[in-house]
């Protein structure tokens, strides 16, 4: 095995760990992806007979390159209205062991809030256990001031619902919420849901990217009606979990067509996110 070839052969024993930590940066797989490949062209470059800590090394880099794509994304402006709603990770319920240490799309949409250097240092430390000595680097702060990042950004994290930790127990809510909207009963809607859910829509009739945000129970139960209305027909559902936490995936013609994503705290649905975008899903559903 030359040089080159064993140099590869390290970095693939890394490629899964370098993919989360670019999901959970930037909500993208193919971002990701794009991410991950950067990180080893900087290893391929540099070589690995120096660095004490390879893993740690591509941590950091692949890091950097994450941050430096917040960054462009952030100074070209063109982000649509409203929260994006990060590509989930959809897996059936007998798959759901694979997603135990998933994070929750509702949480991908709050880091997606929180400025590139209080996400990567957050992600960085909490998420993965980095030191603030080697994220410093990276964020060109000190230690100190990397460790304020990060508190501002879990004091943010820490104000997002909690999910329920039992996946049966969310899938009976969630049940709950799809049979009273086939009833159309909007008394049994407004009672499954917490007074102060929060539903966010992307796709559909909205411009490209652009996302529907929606406040308050009745609110969202006039909502799920209005979806009911508009989705009759030869529609199937199928559960789904999301991003480890039960949702619920809408098919015509066997085609992914809306995917739904559920926060569910205690016997109630704190939020809902839902993408109704065929084309993505088709990407990203199997």
């Amino acid at each position: 095995m030359d040089e080159q070839d064993w140099l590869a052969t390290r970095f693939e024993e890394h490629r899964g760990h370098l993919r989360a930590v670019a999901y959970r940066m930037l909500g993208s797989f193919a971002e990701a992806d794009d991410a991950v490949q950067e990180s080893w062209f900087r290893l391929s470059r540099t070589g690995a007979e120096d660095i004490a800590n390879l893993g740690g090394w591509l941590t950091t880099v692949v890091g950097r390159v994450c941050l430096d794509m917040l960054r462009s994304r952030a100074s070209r402006r063109e982000e649509p209205e409203g929260p994006h709603l990060p590509d989930p990770i959809v897996a059936g319920p007998e798959e759901q062991a694979v997603l135990a240490d998933s994070v929750g799309l509702a949480l991908l949409v709050v880091l997606d809030t929180l400025d590139p250097a209080e996400r990567l240092a957050f992600v960085l430390h909490d998420m993965f256990g980095l030191p603030f000595g080697e994220i410093a680097p990276v964020v060109g702060r000190s230690t100190v001031a990397t460790r304020q990042l990060a508190s501002r950004a879990r004091r943010r994290v820490q104000g997002s619902p909690a999910p329920d930790a039992s996946l049966e127990r969310q899938r009976a809510v969630v049940d709950a919420f799809f049979a009273a909207a086939r009833d159309g009963d909007f008394d049994a809607l407004v009672a499954v849901l917490d007074p102060d859910v929060v539903l966010r829509s992307q796709g559909g009739v909205l411009p490209a990217g652009a996302s529907r945000v929606v406040h308050g129970a009745a609110a969202v139960a006039g909502q799920a009606l209005l979806f009911r209305r508009a989705g009759a027909g030869a529609a199937a559902t199928r559960p789904v979990v999301v991003n480890g936490a039960a949702g619920m995936l809408v098919l015509r013609d066997g085609r992914p067509e809306v995917l739904f994503a559920f926060t569910v705290v205690g016997e109630s649905v704190a939020e809902i996110d839902i993408i109704l975008d065929p084309e993505r899903l088709a990407g990203l559903v199997g």
